[in-house]
């Protein structure tokens, strides 16, 4: 049985961010859509719960991090090329995000980092299905 994992995210505006992860081509399940809280689809054992802030904080007494300024976590999802890592990138600054880190590009894995409108970060990757050349140096962690 596959393992399906569901992250759950603090937002402050969930229309501006739904809007936002539509414009990189992201859907949602409406049965888990309320005034409250949205399920954004990655792949079918993949979501990603955007939850109100007032929301969010029913599910924990600690407080929670400001995105902007602190980093709470590393959000990463591939893509099937190097041209799809740079199409995801352009997407999401046009809609409203802006640049994390510039693109890091190792021959065998190519990807570039963003955040979203709340400061989450995001790194949209690609690697070569054959993997790292046998003599290539391993890519920094994180």
């Amino acid at each position: 049985m596959a393992t399906q994992i569901f992250m759950n995210l603090p937002v402050r505006d969930l229309d501006r961010s739904v809007e936002f992860f539509t414009s990189l081509g992201f859907s949602f399940n409406p049965d888990f859509t309320d005034e409250n809280a949205t399920c954004m689809i990655i792949n079918d054992d993949a979501y990603v719960m955007l939850l109100v802030e007032g929301f969010f904080k029913t599910f924990t007494s600690k407080s929670i991090v400001d995105a902007n300024s602190s980093t709470e976590a590393i959000m990463a999802f591939s893509v099937d090329s190097r041209e799809g890592v740079d199409d995801m990138y352009r997407k999401a600054i046009a809609a409203g995000g802006t640049e994390s880190q510039p693109v890091q590009d190792y021959g065998f894995m190519y990807s570039h980092s963003f955040q979203d409108p709340d400061g989450h970060l995001w790194e949209v990757m690609w690697m070569d299905p054959a993997g790292p050349p046998a003599d290539a140096p391993a890519p920094p962690a994180g």
